[in-house]
């Protein structure tokens, strides 16, 4: 779990707002909301709870797909309730606090791991107790809110009952079936739509600079996730390098091709994921000899249980991160066969992979959509797999082999 913080950078502290908090145009929300693309119903929820007419609940559990942007309007929302002008203006001190990550009246918790401890969450539940220090309220965001476990939601759940009068808990997940019925119950319950690929190609634009074609085709292949069409539209190679599998899996004919095919796909993502992971754990390990004033490098034997603490974490960070890598590249495969299949119906959609339209139709003109159908689930069924703990390469194989003998 990284260090709590002040909600971080969301990018709307730099755009422009009247006290209405839309825009020039009156087109769509500005402010602190800006950067909450295609959410105009839960934007306009928060905006009236935020309200003196207003109901405030102390609990809420924000809700949608993985990057329809959970976290940004909870970020988004904290602002609002701690402006100076109620509006979320985007220009006042508490509303450039609390999007840059340093407000004390905000704290905000994310996790690379696979799981938020109970150690965690009771700290977050001391913060909670705390009387705000200059904003109106103390506002706790947990935006992986779904990685607790039962135990852990029995830490949190008193805090949730009764909260100190000036406190707000906003917790982030992709649905309230995530988290236990004993939570859920007690929070209101704002669900965030997938946002439409013209908000996100616009987005991506206006607030990142983004070339507008190529921030059209990162939204359409995103498929509305924020974070991957900023990744395919500012990362070189990132978008072609998408295509190119898409090519590999339309052009599987042997179990042969698929086995190698996934063990390439496995080792990628073990190496993406140690890249990654390992800069951590050298940062965590430097942060915690630099406290304990450890300069030799040599930790004391007293101090020998917090550093192994700190191997663990890397370990359950790297796992993670294999399964989210792994899970995008399933999750683009979805949207192969599923553009596939948009073909074979002639339903006139939108293709999601354009740059991969030929492949998709030679496909579509030699397959059958049920078998496509069963393809789909099939893809849904390695996802979940590898998230139950089945090992990442077994699950991949015999989905490519599935894909392969089918199309074969």
């Amino acid at each position: 779990m990284s260090a709590p913080t002040s909600a971080g950078p969301a990018g709307a502290g730099s755009t422009g707002a009247g006290p209405t908090g839309t825009g020039p145009t009156g087109t769509g929300p500005t402010g602190v909301w800006a950067d909450v693309v295609g959410q105009e119903a839960a934007v306009a929820q928060f905006r009236r709870a935020a309200s003196p007419e207003g109901s405030l609940a102390q609990a809420w559990l924000i809700t949608g797909p993985p990057g329809s942007g959970r976290s940004t309007a909870a970020r988004a929302f904290a602002a609002t309730l701690q402006c100076e002008t109620g509006e979320g203006c985007g220009h006042c001190h508490a509303c450039r606090t609390v999007l840059a990550g340093t407000h004390p009246d905000v704290t905000a918790v994310a996790t690379d791991k696979l799981s938020i401890s109970k150690e965690e969450v009771r700290s977050l539940v001391l913060t909670a107790q705390r009387s705000p220090a200059t904003g109106a309220h103390r506002v706790i965001i947990i935006e992986d809110a779904d990685r607790m476990s039962a135990g852990t939601f029995n830490v949190l759940l008193k805090s949730i009952e009764e909260p100190p009068p000036h406190t707000v808990w906003m917790l982030c997940a992709p649905s309230a079936e995530d988290l236990a019925p004993t939570i859920r119950s007690r929070c209101r319950v704002v669900t965030l739509a997938i946002p439409r690929p013209s908000d996100v190609a616009e987005l991506l634009v206006r607030r990142d600079g983004a070339d507008p074609d190529l921030a059209e085709r990162a939204a359409l292949a995103a498929q509305g996730h924020i974070g991957l069409a900023l990744r395919y539209a500012t990362q070189p190679g990132a978008l072609e390098a998408r295509e190119e599998s898409a090519r590999t899996l339309l052009g599987l004919r042997s179990s042969g091709q698929a086995v190698l095919a996934a063990g390439t796909l496995v080792e990628r993502a073990n190496a993406e994921a140690a890249a990654t992971a390992d800069d951590v754990a050298a940062k965590e390990k430097e942060r915690f000899l630099r406290s304990a004033g450890i300069e030799d490098g040599k930790v004391p034997p007293s101090l020998r249980s917090q550093m192994r603490q700190l191997e663990d974490d890397a370990k359950r960070r790297r796992t993670r991160l294999v399964r989210d890598v792994l899970d995008r590249y399933l999750l683009d495969a979805h949207s192969v066969l599923r553009d596939v299949l948009v073909l074979q119906l002639d339903t006139g959609a939108e293709l999601v992979n354009p740059g991969v339209r030929e492949e998709i139709v030679h496909a579509a003109e030699g397959g059958d959509p049920q078998v496509t159908l069963a393809l789909l689930d099939a893809v849904q069924r390695a996802r979940t797999r590898i998230a139950g703990n089945v090992p990442p390469l077994l699950a991949t194989e015999a989905l490519l082999a599935r894909i392969a003998v089918r199309a074969g």
